[in-house]
């Protein structure tokens, strides 16, 4: 990671329902718990699971999906609450559908950040991909 990298877990980085313009009832909890910082894109393979998104990891440096960079306000509380969402806080049945990690994210102006993202954590084989990496523009071609 670079010297001009935010190194400090205080990010988010979301993919999917939780994007801005997703018109998920979180999105505002989001908006309220957090500071938008713009779009950014991370290194991964985005997947479709019903309705929503999965994120897995990719070492092809081509592979990337896009979404929005948040700096979360300090104290909140909301990295649990979205843990809840996800169905990964602790007293969820293991193994959990995604798991919270950090992960390199790039803004539009080049910088990096480590942020908090969540990683689809079941097997991909029989998932359509979202060969774009951004779920919420597939979403919205699907809508027309």
């Amino acid at each position: 990671m670079t010297e001009t990298e935010r190194t400090s877990a205080e990010h988010l980085f979301v993919y999917g329902t939780l994007r801005l313009g997703a018109e998920h009832p979180l999105a505002e909890l989001l908006s309220r718990s957090a500071d938008y910082l713009g779009p950014a894109a991370a290194r991964g393979k985005l997947f479709l699971i019903g309705n929503y998104p999965g994120m897995v990891n990719s070492e092809d440096p081509t592979d990337l999906v896009y979404g929005d960079l948040f700096r979360l306000h300090p104290g909140t509380p909301l990295l649990r609450q979205l843990d809840d969402y996800e169905e990964c806080a602790p007293g969820y049945p293991e193994p959990t559908e995604y798991l919270r990690c950090l992960a390199r994210v790039t803004n539009q102006q080049g910088i990096d950040y480590s942020a908090w993202f969540y990683l689809y954590n079941r097997p991909t084989e029989h998932l359509p991909r979202i060969d774009s990496g951004d779920f919420l523009a597939e979403h919205n071609r699907m809508l027309k």
